[in-house]
């Protein structure tokens, strides 16, 4: 009798441990069968955090950690076997969708010449033109910001209204002393750059001050603004091709990269053909 007592009390025990599972070594979560180890976490903490922040920012991960496993053991559990077949199926596709896409952007990346040339640059914007009209006002300008009290006020006044070339020598040698400038009058700005540079002028105003031609003055505290206007093209108006140039390189090599992934696809198909790798049967 106390034999058969004694075995029964270590079936009992036995099938205890049986059904609870045993820690793994340097495991320090589990949900279910799933466990989290030291290694998932040995990077995790960034080098001088203190003792307190470290333990939060370990817990907080393994929640969260915890809280994703029950979650999706649960959505196991309760999606019908109709949903877990359509989302599989998903998963399969985004699988094939992302390693594709991931393999002919290496591909292209590789053998797609990336050098446009200035000829061809041009020859896409005149046949492209109405495909690139302004989406608000470009303006070609130049200013400088400097002090009311600066020695050289007169001189520096005279020689940015009356602009010409053979001064930039003095411009090299006078530009520190401003707080902003901008004398290269052959580069195309949008509107919102003029606002950031040149505070005084705003939407209300704009039509006023940005005219082609326009010579300002304006004082704000200890600061004087000398701007000078040169161009000004509306909104809906033609591009200048200097002003749309990066994205004319652009528009050309998206479609050099289009062309060669439509010939990579067909190149792929024909050697599978050739070496026996695809048929169709009847």
């Amino acid at each position: 009798m106390f034999k058969n007592s004694f075995y029964l009390f270590f079936l009992m025990v036995c099938s205890c441990n049986y059904f609870k599972p045993e820690q793994k070594a340097a495991s320090i979560a589990r949900v279910g069968k799933n466990y989290l180890y030291k290694t998932d976490i040995a990077t995790l903490v960034p080098a001088g955090t203190s003792k307190e922040d470290s333990l939060l920012i370990v817990r907080d991960f393994i929640n969260r950690w915890a809280s994703q496993k029950l979650i999706i053991e649960s959505a196991e559990r309760n999606i019908s076997d109709k949903k877990k077949a359509e989302y599989n199926a998903l998963l399969k596709q985004y699988k094939i969708d992302l390693y594709s896409k991931a393999y002919i952007e290496e591909v292209v990346k590789n053998t797609v010449d990336t050098i446009v040339k200035q000829e061809e640059l041009k020859e896409y914007y005149n046949q492209n033109k109405e495909n690139f009209k302004t989406n608000g006002t470009l303006v070609r300008l130049r200013y400088i910001n400097l002090s009311k009290d600066n020695p050289r006020f007169g001189t520096i006044k005279n020689k940015f209204f009356n602009y010409t070339k053979k001064d930039k020598k003095f411009w090299d040698t006078y530009a520190l002393q401003f707080k902003s400038f901008a004398l290269n009058d052959t580069v195309w700005v949008d509107m919102g750059q003029v606002y950031s540079k040149l505070p005084f002028i705003n939407p209300d105003n704009r039509e006023t001050l940005i005219q082609a031609g326009k010579r300002i003055e304006k004082a704000i505290n200890d600061d004087v603004y000398f701007v000078k206007i040169t161009t000004v093209i509306d909104k809906n108006q033609l591009s200048p091709f200097q002003y749309i140039k990066p994205t004319l390189k652009e528009v050309i090599l998206n479609r050099r990269k289009l062309e060669l992934i439509k010939k990579f696809e067909k190149e792929i198909i024909e050697d599978a053909i050739k070496n026996k790798d695809y048929e169709i049967y009847k």
